[in-house]
């Protein structure tokens, strides 16, 4: 699938996938970012990206990045939405460091990750009831 991308600094590599059967590609930071301790900040991460229709784009911390930096991403993951793609329309990610000490993401550092997932648009149905038994929340299946 060919999407459209705009680096903001064309200095710095397009996004890519670190292995052949990685599903994420690697976003880098476009500038060097100091994150006070408990603090929550934004990294920028140099492209726009044009969302195809019918698909969201899911931004995520790399798996090493809380291990390695103390760096949680501050909202989960992040859903970039296809009418995001202006020209200044940077994807960002926010981090919260939940270290005592201040932490660096150095420019050009991988920081996130991010993956683009079919997210078709939904109409509502609505019901009284569904007719099955409730299965009684979490942790209903056992440990």
């Amino acid at each position: 699938m060919d999407v459209r991308i705009k680096r903001i600094d064309p200095t710095l590599p397009l996004p890519r996938y670190a292995t052949a059967g990685a599903v994420a590609f690697d976003l880098c930071a476009r500038t060097t970012v100091t994150i006070g301790p408990r603090q929550t900040a934004r990294v920028p991460c140099n492209v726009v990206i044009e969302v195809p229709p019918g698909y969201a784009l899911i931004v995520a911390s790399r798996s090493s990045t809380p291990s390695r930096k103390g760096l949680l991403k501050a909202n989960g993951v992040g859903i970039i939405d296809q009418d995001y793609c202006g020209d200044t329309d940077e994807i960002q990610a926010l981090f919260h460091n939940v270290t005592n000490s201040a932490v660096t993401v150095e420019r050009g550092e991988r920081i996130a990750q991010a993956l683009l997932i079919p997210a078709p648009r939904v109409t509502w149905d609505e019901v009284a009831h569904f007719g099955s038994d409730d299965r009684g929340g979490f942790g209903s299946t056992g440990v």
